[in-house]
Order: C-alpha cells, then structure tokens, then sequence
C-alpha cells in the first residue's frame, strides 16, 4: 500500500535538519525492507513569531510502498526516538494515501500562512482516524507532521530532496531520458514551461531539487551557451526555492 509518512521538528540549532533525519530514515526504511520510498518533499510552513521553529519551519514527508503498516510505525517511532535531537519536539504522522481527506489536504495548505496548534492537529487526526503522535519535548511537531502530509497529497507544493534513492547521487551531466530512467522524474522543462526532448543534455549541477507540480516531479531548467553536448543547466536555486515556497 502506499503510505505518507510525515515528519517534523526533530532538529535544534546545532544539528542538521528534518531533512537530514528524513532521508535517512528512508534510507534505514528500506534496509530494512518494510518499505520502497518513491519519494521525499520538503515543505515550507508559516514563519510568524508566534510559531516557535529551529531554522525556517518546514517539515518532510516520505512517499512509501509498504506491507506492513504497524510494523512501519513502529520503526519509524523508534528511529525519532533514537535520532532526533537533544530539545528538539518531534512529531509523526503516519497514513495511507488514498485515505487522506480534503480537510487534511485544507489543514496543509492553512499551515503556510496560518497559526495552528496542536488541538486542530490532534482533533483534525483523531476525526479522521489518521495516527499522528508526539515524541518529546513540547509534541509541536505533530502540526508540520501532518501539515506535510497534507501538502504532499494535494501535489503541488514542495520540493524533492529524495526521488527513488539520493539525488546526490546523480550530480552531473545527463540526458532527461538518462535522469528520467535513473530517478524515476516525471518532466524536465524550461521556465516557460515547455518540456525537453528526452534526448537534451543537462548540467544538472550538485543542486538537485525537482519540484513537486501537479502531483508529477519536475526540474526547471534555462538555456545555456552550448559545450559539447550540454546546452541547459539547472535553473538558479533561489528561482526554484521560489516556486517551491
């Protein structure tokens, strides 16, 4: 089955990120072989002084093929408390995809310019039957965690920090049909939305990050001055930061 497994708030100031932490739980998930994860998308959340955060307020969620769901939750509930760090207030959510409704797709969506709390999350979970738990400190990750799966299942928010494995590992020069074929990516286009021919070469750079639109990933590239073969780069990181706020 496929399964949205969101996470949040796992970090302090001194240690890397939720993305960090989500990665590698992939990583560990399917060491294990409880699940394949497609997918990994960051999602930026509402800035405001009354919502407390490390860095910049944004959470991950996981996109899995799995088999036994209990068995998933428990690994990933005894991974954040293993791995999450000293003061740091984690949350999970855990559900099947085709499960989530409108109004956690809504609740998401609110989290980018809304102040929520932990009631709305845990009444909005419990309404609809969706496991959402606190793991330390203040629980306040449960409002991102869920908040994240909500924004992943509406399809068009985010960006991928993970596309079937590390995008680190494809850094470079590529063909699209090649990235396609290696990443499982949907569409390279340029920025005015047109798509490339899976035969055009790009400098992909070390900066991977296609963006999620329309339920399909996506990379946004520009034209460059022709070398050899390579005739695209990755489009600027703070453009694609932009459209993926």
């Amino acid at each position: 089955m496929r399964v949205l497994i969101g996470i949040d708030d796992t970090d302090n100031k001194e240690t890397r990120g939720t993305g960090y932490r989500a990665r590698l739980l992939a990583t560990r998930l399917q060491e294990s072989g409880l699940a394949r994860v497609a997918g990994i998308t960051r999602h930026q959340l509402f800035v405001a002084p009354e919502i407390p955060y490390t860095s910049h307020n944004s959470s991950a969620t996981l996109d899995a093929e799995v088999e036994n769901l209990q068995a998933v939750v428990q690994f990933c509930k005894e991974f954040l408390l293993t791995e999450c760090a000293e003061g740091s207030d984690p949350g999970l959510c855990v559900v099947q995809y085709d499960t989530i409704p409108d109004e956690v797709v809504d609740f998401g969506k609110r989290a980018k310019d809304t102040v929520l709390n932990q009631k709305m999350a845990i009444e909005m979970a419990a309404s609809n039957n969706i496991l959402l738990m606190g793991l330390g400190g203040t629980n306040d990750g449960i409002i991102g965690a869920l908040a994240g799966v909500g924004l992943r299942k509406a399809g068009n928010d985010g960006r991928f920090l993970w596309l079937n494995g590390e995008l680190k590992n494809h850094q470079g020069i590529y063909s699209v049909g090649e990235l396609k074929s290696l990443t499982g990516l949907d569409e390279v286009t340029d920025m005015d939305g047109k798509e490339l021919a899976s035969g055009k070469v790009v400098d992909f750079g070390e900066w991977i990050r296609p963006v999620l639109r329309k339920h399909k990933s996506l990379i946004v590239v520009e034209p460059i001055e022709k070398t050899g073969d390579v005739c695209w780069k990755m489009a600027p990181k703070e453009y694609v930061k932009s459209i993926s706020q």
